[in-house]
């Protein structure tokens, strides 16, 4: 099975020439600016998604357990990592 195919796609003549622009000053071809710029927005997406779903998933437990930190117990455990310091995750309570 191949590793890749092809499909195609329309741009604007504004974006065309904005991609070749960008791969002439980067002395790649279009073809592999365009291939790096949906890897990145794709990964982006996921990403996104992936954060959206944890803090539904997140929310989900919280409503079913009660079990918490308290805005004042998270903002000092990040203080400390800012500074550099080593911290302790808090211990979530009711």
């Amino acid at each position: 099975m191949p590793s890749s195919s092809t499909t195609s796609l329309k741009l604007d003549i504004e974006m065309k020439e904005r991609v070749q622009h960008v791969a002439a000053a980067q002395r790649r071809s279009s073809h592999w600016i365009m291939r790096e710029a949906i890897a990145e927005y794709v990964t982006r997406a996921e990403k996104r998604q992936q954060f959206k779903q944890d803090a539904l998933d997140a929310w989900a437990e919280y409503e079913r357990t009660g079990l918490h930190v308290t805005e004042a117990e998270a903002d000092a455990w990040l203080t400390k990592l800012a500074l550099g310091e080593d911290a302790s995750i808090p211990e979530c309570h009711t």
